[in-house]
């Protein structure tokens, strides 16, 4: 084989149209990597918080005070500690208003919450339809390259007279290149996809379950606020 059967040398033998889809691949492996590392730090850290803040939530504190902590902190807060303050917020506004029934109270009060979740869900979510595009397209543009190099180099095999494997290797080699960095672009993208879709579907379903529960202990106290007005007339 001669020296020039190497990545770089076949890159710069290529045409422009395929050297053209080789830097693009590299450009989506390199964004997709950069998107993988952010997601994975961006995930982690969410399942940390909304554990810790259980773990805070379930420990007994008046929920008053929790809510007032929140409030006075300087770090913005994400994920079940904005679905609670959203949540506690709507709440204690509407009580302190003594609007409608209690019925009303938690309609407002759970959508209230139902709004923050999505939104939180919705950062959880970002970039994971890039990593999902990148997925589904990069082999296509690999592919695209492949056959675009494997007809030119059957064009160019046509205008001599006498073809060998030395003529043909390179240009096939090349083309293939292409189809290659589209497998690479595509495969971690694709796990890196399914994966942290897995991640969101359970920080969601724990987001959910929290909202629950927090109703249920808002709806006793609007139930036992209504008795204790009761036994006053």
């Amino acid at each position: 084989m001669s020296a020039d059967i190497t990545f770089w040398g076949l890159f710069l033998e290529a045409s422009l149209l395929v050297q053209g889809v080789m830097v693009l691949l590299l450009l989506l492996s390199l964004i997709s990597w950069t998107m993988i590392f952010q997601r994975n730090a961006a995930l982690s850290s969410a399942k940390s918080s909304a554990s810790q803040f259980e773990d805070k939530f379930w420990s007994g504190v008046d929920l008053a005070r929790l809510y007032q902590e929140l409030n006075y902190a300087n770090a913005k807060q994400s994920g079940l500690e904005s679905i609670f303050k959203a949540g506690f917020k709507e709440f204690a506004r509407i009580r302190k208003g003594n609007v409608g029934s209690s019925e009303m109270l938690m309609d407002a009060t759970h959508r209230a919450m139902r709004v923050s979740l999505s939104r939180e869900v919705e950062k959880l979510e970002t970039h994971l339809p890039f990593l999902a595009t990148v997925g589904s397209i990069s082999p296509y543009i690999g592919l695209f390259g492949t056959v675009w190099g494997i007809m030119n180099s059957f064009i160019a095999l046509g205008e001599v007279k006498q073809a060998t494997l030395n003529m043909v290797a390179p240009g096939i080699a090349e083309a293939l290149i292409a189809t290659a960095m589209g497998l690479f672009a595509a495969i971690p993208a694709v796990v890196a996809y399914n994966r942290f879709s897995n991640s969101v579907e359970k920080i969601e379903t724990s987001y959910y379950n929290f909202m629950e529960e927090f109703s249920a202990i808002l709806q006793r106290q609007a139930l036992a606020g209504k008795d204790e007005k009761a036994g006053e007339h």
